[in-house]
């Protein structure tokens, strides 16, 4: 979403219940056609002068990404001629689902920040809303978000994108198998299986591996990265590919660096069981 935030026609408002009424009205267009579930969403907030205490969003039950019948129409911009900016801050901010369905994938969710400023905003037009001012170094922003899906669920979504991604190829996915084991406090090491069949004679099994550390200093480092086939003519159509797919092995991702400066990644947590459980601390 745009750093600016519609929230309707002037008066800006005046009351949490008028808030989180115009939250979900503007929520409700941005995801036109692709969102659903959100007049059942808790929408709750509180004011306090031109600050904001507390923002409360409970989206258990909403569906993201399940395409509507027929083509969603885009939601338009907004790009008023700001004529009046009132800095703010939004002191606490709580969002969770339990769960809220991705595709077709159940994702729960739970995440709390502390001191995301904004200004509120008014057009020439008569339009109000909010835009979010980036954290600095001396306005950070706190707070920690945790993230579980099903070992199952994440294996059934990927298995069924890739059924569709093949099938516009003409090609069958017979088998499929998602492997993910925890190595680490932070790493994994992640095990794809699948097989295919294209036609009356041509079938193979496609084996993929990588792994992903974080370490102490919150750096991504992507290991191991190979795909192969025992099948000779298979094996020679992934060696298109094969290059790319591999050069990734050994690539750092600085994710501390990635973050605006009033934003600090302090710590990132992988549990892996029945649930893959991805767990970050701000500070």
């Amino acid at each position: 979403m745009d750093s600016l935030l519609p929230l309707g026609t002037a008066p800006r408002p005046a009351t949490g219940d008028e808030l989180a009424a115009r939250l979900r009205d503007t929520l409700r267009d941005a995801g036109r056609g692709q969102v659903h579930g959100l007049d059942e969403a808790r929408i709750e907030a509180s004011l306090d002068g031109a600050d904001v205490h507390s923002l409360e969003l409970d989206l258990t039950g909403v569906a993201v990404g399940v395409p509507a019948q027929g083509s969603a129409a885009e939601a338009p911009s907004w790009e008023p001629d700001i004529v009046s900016r009132d800095e703010a801050v939004l002191r606490t901010l709580r969002l969770e689902a339990h769960p809220l369905t991705a595709v077709d994938l159940p994702v729960d969710l739970a995440a709390e920040l502390q001191g995301v400023r904004f200004a509120w905003v008014a057009g020439a037009d008569g339009s109000v809303g909010a835009e979010i001012v980036e954290p600095s170094e001396d306005s950070p922003v706190t707070g920690s978000a945790r993230l579980a899906v099903s070992r199952e669920g994440l294996a059934g979504t990927v298995r069924g994108l890739l059924t569709v991604a093949l099938a516009g190829n003409g090609i069958q996915l017979t088998d499929f198998d998602l492997r993910i084991d925890q190595t680490g406090p932070r790493d994994a090491a992640i095990a794809i299986e699948a097989s295919i069949k294209k036609g009356m004679f041509l079938s193979a099994k496609i084996t993929a591996t990588a792994s992903a550390a974080v370490d102490a200093h919150m750096v991504l480092t992507v290991g191991d990265v190979q795909l192969s086939s025992g099948n000779p003519i298979v094996g020679a159509l992934l060696g298109a590919v094969k290059g790319r797919v591999e050069a990734v092995a050994g690539q750092r991702i600085d994710l501390a660096e990635a973050l605006p400066p009033g934003v600090r990644l302090t710590d990132v947590r992988l549990d892996v069981g029945d649930e893959i459980v991805v767990s970050a601390q701000l500070g």
